[in-house]
């Protein structure tokens, strides 16, 4: 996923990617790196250390009039993201191309920050380095673009951050710091043994640098924990100091300690390129210093939530249309009518919490809650029940009825409601195999509910033993037909139309909760089912909830269980 669309505003490549097609063209030691991939486009691997050089030297030449020199050992820097914390210190100290002051810890061989901010500014750099080979390049870089009267490059002891490096400039004050510190503390961290969550992929780059540059002890938060405690000696010295981090997670305890020293203004941003994230955090002891506002969360709120959709085609809609009386629809239903009932009967069977909530003329819309996760390995279920129902004790073969007992009534039952005074178990003789009908009404289970999906078919269970769940005599559903104590029906109930069986006897059954009134819940969510043309569309918008993987899951369930119907008409 590409980040570059939350680059800073000013950075010129946030709408403008490098065409690295042009710069082959332009460039031949660019060109070498460059290939094409089988849809035509210009591609780069960065993965190649000469690949990531390249592209680096060339954007600088190209953008900045920059010629630099990178040995591959030492850390390459990806300018879109160093060009982001230059513009963020443009925002820090209030100007562009204003003479600044400024300070750069641990310059690197490229010397980048004090190259750009020179270039484009006009700022006076003092850059410090340890490393000897970065430091020999730093300063060789400097000379070759003619900029030595507005950047100092310094080699200081190991170790050294603000306090030793302006022992020598005690009369300057200096408007910024900036530093990219090391980030890793040892060498299984920089490769991200303990520090790269496993979900994450892999980098997309190559890391070049070196020891001094990719670690440091107790890494970047020990480090930027050090260059705070300078700034409370120097304070006022500088009046920003910035530090840019590469882990989320240094953010709050560099915030806590700057808290807990006191330091009156403190901010901090992102900085985003491709699919790198970086952060950065500053601080300052000045009162009259203007604090750029910290990232908005609301841009990841106004982020678009596109809602999971299918289409139902108008051939597939008139099946269903045709279908609908034998789920209590009215005759001749429209088509957002008859997909809304649908919807309704299978929300029903999988006890997802659901209501008609107001919306526009030509469409339907339900709340559903979801409470459980019934629509997974939902056949698995249906195997498991049959089973169970033909290991129950069977009734002697002279054909007398047996009244289950209260335990094997709750073990038959997944919803724990009882037929106890009602239910019979009965053996079939042969002649009631062969010439024994059963009676009108008793091949379904009916029942409304409450969303007036009235029908609700039973699958045959093309078992051999057969388990009757008869009707109580006192029911007074107008649908409901009495079974014969003595006719038996050859069918198994699958557990997700028993609970519509209960309420189809007369009994007391507890009627299921308001979706909204739920507290503990998988997730909420928004169905819209609307008519485009002569079609019909079933849009699903999440609304909250733990996973959006399980809102899915229901969206494709709910799809294929309308096509089942369309390829299987109920009843066949």
């Amino acid at each position: 996923m590409s980040l570059n669309g939350s680059m800073h505003p000013r950075n010129r490549y946030k709408d403008k990617p490098p065409d690295f097609a042009y710069l082959a063209s332009k460039y031949p030691d660019f060109e070498q790196h460059v290939h094409t991939n089988l849809a035509g486009r210009a591609m780069l691997n960065f993965k190649e250390p000469e690949a990531v050089r390249a592209l680096t030297c060339t954007l600088l030449k190209e953008d900045f009039g920059l010629t630099i020199d990178i040995p591959l050992e030492r850390l390459i820097p990806t300018v879109p993201l160093r060009l982001n914390y230059i513009h963020w210190v443009e925002d820090l100290i209030g100007g562009q191309g204003e003479p600044r002051r400024g300070i750069d810890i641990g310059t690197g061989a490229s010397c980048i920050y004090p190259l750009l901010g020179a270039s484009m500014n006009g700022w006076h750099y003092l850059a410090t380095e340890v490393d000897d080979i970065c430091f020999d390049y730093a300063t060789r870089n400097v000379e070759q673009n003619n900029l030595s009267d507005l950047i100092k490059v310094v080699k200081v002891p190991q170790k050294t951050l603000l306090m030793d490096a302006l022992k020598e400039e005690s009369a300057i004050v200096y408007d910024f710091c900036m530093c990219n510190p090391p980030f890793f503390a040892n060498q299984l961290e920089a490769k991200g043994v303990n520090s790269r969550n496993s979900r994450r992929p892999p980098p997309s780059s190559v890391n070049t640098g070196g020891v001094t540059e990719i670690m440091a002890e107790g890494g970047e938060l020990e480090f930027v924990k050090r260059i705070i405690h300078d700034s409370l000696q120097l304070k006022t010295r500088l009046r920003w100091y910035s530090c840019m981090l590469g882990k989320k997670c240094s953010l709050a305890p560099l915030k806590e300690e700057l808290r807990k020293q006191g330091v009156p203004k403190v901010t901090h941003t992102e900085f985003c390129q491709g699919r790198t994230m970086r952060w950065a955090l500053a601080w300052s002891f000045y009162d009259d210093v203007t604090v750029p506002s910290p990232p908005s969360k609301k841009r990841k709120l106004e982020k678009s939530r596109k809602p999971l959709s299918f289409m139902l085609l108008q051939p597939t809609v008139k099946e269903l249309q045709s279908q609908a009386a034998s789920i209590g629809c009215l005759s001749n239903p429209r088509p957002v009518e008859t997909i809304t009932a649908w919807l309704e009967k299978t929300l029903s069977d999988l006890k997802v919490l659901h209501k008609r909530v107001p919306c526009g003329r030509k469409e339907q819309s339900l709340f559903l809650t979801a409470v459980e996760n019934t629509w997974i390995h939902r056949r698995q279920r249906r195997r498991d029940q049959g089973r169970h129902l033909r290991e129950l004790p069977r009734a002697p073969p002279s054909g007398t009825s047996t009244t289950l007992s209260s335990a094997t009534a709750q073990q038959h039952s997944t919803t724990h409601t009882l037929y106890s005074s009602h239910s019979d178990l009965h053996t079939p003789t042969a002649a009631q195999g062969q010439g024994s009908a059963p009676q009108s009404g008793t091949n379904r289970a009916d029942g409304a509910n409450s969303q007036g999906v009235s029908c609700v078919p039973v699958e045959n269970s093309g078992t051999e033993e057969d388990v009757i769940m008869e009707s109580s005599p006192t029911s007074t559903t107008p649908n409901t037909t009495t079974a014969l104590p003595t006719t038996t029906q050859k069918q198994e109930t699958p557990p997700e139309t028993q609970e519509e069986e209960v309420g189809a006897t007369g009994q007391e059954v507890m009627q299921p909760q308001s979706p909204s009134a739920v507290q503990h819940f998988l997730f909420k969510c928004l169905v819209n089912v609307k008519a485009e043309e002569q079609d019909v569309a079933v849009e699903i918008q999440w609304v909250e909830g733990q996973n959006k993987d399980m809102m899915n899951q229901l969206c494709t369930y709910l799809k294929n269980t309308l096509f089942k119907v369309v390829a299987k008409p109920l009843g066949i």
